[in-house]
């Protein structure tokens, strides 16, 4: 047992037997040793089953928009991936600062690929933090995958693309876990006429998932989830970079929920805007 995880074991039972909290959301073991899954901690004599290690893979932030009316204060585990997207979720308004207590965790990288191009391994936000910061990693290659996309023919690109979509089954796991998408209710699950259809097919999923693109373009942190959810194995995360890739050529540095107030790039916008697109 690590030190870190003994330390959140026991922070966790004092917030519990204190009420400060009245729940804790963190990560417990399954029968497979290298899986954890999420874990709703509401009793301190439970706190033992919490755990940290490189398999604590799902982000907690997202469970945050199932309770957004609670009883009492929410404690809740965060990596730096995790923070930002409760930043993401204050300035979106869907949830209240007074309503969480944030227990930062410094991470070195889990058993996830993307957490190579994370840049921001301590929370940017928390309440306290157990364990010491590590070094953040300087990330010179954010965009790649983008990029070599957009150096394929025209053709080329539009096969992957085409590629892609017609193996997307539409089963929403990305929108579902995105803490992003936080719409009461999602565009493709209203049944007004001419929205969108809800045959499986390319068209169909092409609307869908450049819909939701965009949607979250200037909103997303880059966690990655969206991708390690999908069971078809598709690309998802490569929309919303290549949002973010414009707006760093466009309007300079941006890293989406740096802070819990910082708007959104296509939020606002400037009286001295030089409109040269116009």
């Amino acid at each position: 047992m690590t030190d870190m995880q003994q330390a959140l074991r026991s922070r966790a039972k004092e917030l519990l037997e204190s009420g400060e909290i009245a729940y804790l959301i963190g990560w417990e073991p399954t029968r497979r040793e290298n899986v954890m899954r999420t874990a709703f901690i509401e009793k301190a004599e439970d706190a033992d089953k919490l755990v940290w290690n490189n398999y604590c893979v799902t982000s907690t932030a997202p469970y945050l928009l199932d309770d957004r009316w609670p009883k009492g204060k929410i404690g809740i585990c965060v990596r730096g991936c995790d923070s930002r997207a409760v930043n993401r979720m204050l300035s979106d308004k869907q949830v209240k600062r007074e309503n969480l207590y944030i227990i930062g965790l410094p991470c070195e990288g889990v058993e996830n690929p993307i957490c190579d191009q994370c840049g921001h391994r301590n929370p940017v936000i928390y309440d306290e933090l157990i364990g010491e910061p590590v070094p953040e990693k300087n990330v010179e290659d954010r965009f790649t995958s983008v990029e070599e996309i957009e150096k394929m023919p025209i053709e080329k690109r539009r096969e992957y693309w085409n590629a892609q979509y017609d193996k997307c089954i539409r089963c929403y796991a990305c929108r579902n876990v995105c803490p992003a998408c936080s719409c009461r209710e999602c565009f493709a699950d209203q049944y007004r006429t001419g929205w969108q259809g809800k045959q499986i097919d390319r068209a169909q999923n092409m609307i869908y998932g450049l819909t939701r693109g965009y949607h979250v373009g200037d909103r997303c942190i880059e966690c990655g989830e969206c991708e390690r959810v999908c069971p078809m194995g598709l690309t998802a995360r490569r929309l919303p970079s290549k949002m973010l890739m414009d707006i760093n050529d466009l309007y300079g540095s941006y890293e989406c929920a740096l802070s819990g107030d910082q708007a959104s790039a296509l939020g606002e916008y400037d009286l001295s805007d030089a409109d040269e697109f116009m």
